[in-house]
């Protein structure tokens, strides 16, 4: 039996094939459209999962939806009624979309299905999901889990914003839920929102920004703005924000309590009190998260824990909940916003209204395939689509030949393009679809940011390290795979710093080398770590064991093989422009290795704008 799910129309729209409980596919629509968070119906993700399994639409048994609009709708109205005059601008803004579109999302979805596959009853097949059930059945079906608690944290769903859950077997059971307009994934939006960021995709720029700075208003917050009790739950005094009843998230009372005004984004300097901001948000996320988790566990009795919802994404305070130990093991979903809705959607419509068995691996493994779930492309089509695409390469003709040469290339201090297997699901590139440098360089991280990515130097880099080589470097004893937990390094890899280098603040800290792998460790000693598996992903394993055997390092930095707006590359023709238009020295696609100073001159000329073609994040 198949089932589709398929998360659109708010942002980062996503389909999920799983067939018999297994997941068999999965894909964001902005890998195929080159539209960064794309919110469209994912047509091309559809297509792309029906081609992996080898079957028509029209053999799809059920499709589910990541929401109940209806339930939205209801929020909306409410909302405005009970911020009135208020919150009309806003409701009056948004019903031409609702009345035209969302109201009557069955419908649409249906028409939508029935243009590709007519004849078919799909009112019939079509189910709905509520969102948080959707973020949940994500996190805990493909868990290695027979049992576990399950958090779920995010902006808003329906009206959850914030909602605990066990599950068991087949089954999640909700215990209690945090309704809008209080939102922990709103507040750190808001402040992303008053910092000059966009909201629903700067918010990593702030958790980025957060230890250049010191938590000097996290008493203010916790004060006037976030009441937070005990076991976590919490409630926001509404008289600070706008996102009920404007435009705008944060408003002139929020602006008074700071002193400031919201910064006018990329024109206007970051300045210690941005950065001390930051610094606040990120302090109150964590502390709510951790008296929600220590809550959760002793309300449960569970050592298990899932996470899911965007705030899931923060992967400085999952490494707090990690390293507190209420929970001896956490599990976070590595599509975690709403584009793992889709993947949640498909399997509670399997285990939810179908009441089919779950099937956890004895081995440990989770059921996401390391989240390598996307398009893949064979040597051969490798070869022939760059070719067709102008690039000038050579073939590595065996294994040996393609790790010792990307190796070398990597330990004399190139950046490389590294486009291998399936693509990732996620937000995260983990070795498929990767940037890849040399972390023992003091200037790749700045190099990277500037000349390679197009973005903010402050951001940090993650190491991508060998599993059985993690602990000897980071506090970490547990797997990362997903790259979604932040750890310190380890005191023994730390260099000492002189007292003028200890006391330099916010971006001066930049240019001090921390550690042996200075161009991974932030400039409070963390880390964001992938721990690399040889049973997930072969080929990146047996680079990090090449690149081990030259210079004694057992990880490279890996980030997202994409310029500062662009999505992560899909095809080996995206890969070579990313390449001609950025300052990569190398380019790896399937088992064809590309130097730049070897290609056609009026190519490079070709991408000189690459960098300008996608609007900044």
């Amino acid at each position: 039996m198949r089932i589709l799910g398929i998360s659109a129309f708010y942002h980062d729209s996503a389909a999920a094939l799983i067939e018999d409980g297994r997941v068999v596919a999965a894909a964001q629509e902005e890998r195929f459209t080159r539209i960064r968070h794309d919110a469209a119906y994912p047509a091309r993700a559809i297509d792309y999962c029906l081609a992996e399994a080898g079957c028509p639409l029209a053999a799809i048994d059920h499709v589910v939806f990541f929401d109940k609009p209806f339930l939205k709708f209801e929020r909306l109205f409410v909302t405005a009624v009970a911020t009135a005059p208020r919150g009309f601008e806003m409701f009056r803004t948004a019903m031409p979309v609702w009345l035209k579109e969302k109201l009557f999302q069955k419908d649409g979805l249906r028409r939508e299905l029935a243009a590709c596959e007519p004849g078919i009853d799909w009112a019939s097949r079509l189910l709905f999901a509520e969102h948080h059930q959707s973020h949940a059945a994500a996190a805990f079906y493909p868990s290695p889990f027979e049992e576990a608690a399950i958090l779920t944290l995010d902006g808003v769903g329906e009206w959850a914003t914030t909602s605990i859950a066990i599950g068991r077997g087949n089954r999640i059971k909700p215990l209690n839920e945090i309704h809008f307009p209080h939102s922990l994934g709103l507040l750190y939006s808001a402040v992303t929102y008053h910092l000059g960021f966009k909201v629903n995709s700067g918010e990593y720029k702030v958790m980025g920004l957060a230890p250049y700075g010191e938590p000097r208003f996290k008493n203010l917050l916790m004060e006037k703005v976030i009441d937070v009790k005990a076991d976590g739950s919490f409630r926001l005094d509404m008289s600070y924000f706008s996102y009920c009843t404007g435009l705008r998230m944060t408003n002139a009372k929020f602006d008074a309590l700071f002193g400031r005004a919201p910064r006018l984004g990329r024109d206007e300097p970051l300045q210690a009190f941005h950065m001390d901001l930051a610094a606040s948000v990120q302090a109150v996320t964590e502390e709510v998260v951790l008296r929600l988790t220590r809550s959760l566990a002793r309300q449960t009795g569970l050592p298990n824990l899932c996470l899911a919802g965007g705030v899931a994404l923060n992967c400085v305070a999952n490494g707090k909940v990690l390293r507190d130990g209420a929970f001896r093991n956490v599990w976070v979903q590595p599509a975690a916003g709403d584009a793992g809705g889709a993947l949640g959607a498909a399997l509670a419509g399997w285990h939810h209204h179908l009441d089919r068995p779950r099937i956890v691996d004895a081995s440990g493994q989770d059921g996401m395939s390391g989240a390598y779930l996307g398009p893949a492309f064979d040597d051969e089509a490798c070869a022939r689509r760059l070719t067709v695409a102008g690039a000038r390469f050579e073939r590595a003709g065996d294994e040996a030949g393609l790790m010792a040469r990307t190796a070398d290339a990597l330990a004399e201090g190139q950046a490389v393009g590294w486009f291998q297997g399936r693509m990732e699901f996620g937000p995260r590139a983990l070795g498929n679809r990767s940037i890849l440098g040399d972390p023992r360089s003091p200037t790749m991280q700045r190099d990277l940011n500037l000349k390679i990515k197009f973005r903010e130097g402050f951001r940090p880099f993650a190491p991508a390290v060998l599993r059985e080589a993690a602990a000897d470097w980071f506090q970490l004893k547990e797997d990362s795979p997903y790259m979604l937990v932040t750890t310190p390094v380890l005191e023994q890899r730390r260099l000492v710093l002189t007292p003028e280098q200890a006391a330099r603040q916010g971006f001066d800290a930049l240019s001090v080398a921390r550690s042996t792998v200075p161009a991974v460790t932030h400039v409070d000693y963390s880390a964001r770590v992938q721990t690399v598996d040889e049973r997930t992903n072969p080929r990146f394993a047996a680079l990090l064991r090449a690149f081990e055997a030259r210079t004694g390092c057992p990880m490279v930095i890996n980030t997202s093989f994409n310029v500062r707006g662009e999505p992560i590359v899909h095809t080996p023709e995206e890969a070579f422009a990313c390449f001609m238009g950025s300052g990569l020295d190398l380019l790896v696609v399937g088992d064809c290795i590309l130097r730049k100073s070897e290609q056609d001159p009026d190519q490079l000329r070709k991408y000189n704008d690459h960098k300008t073609r996608f609007a900044a994040d």
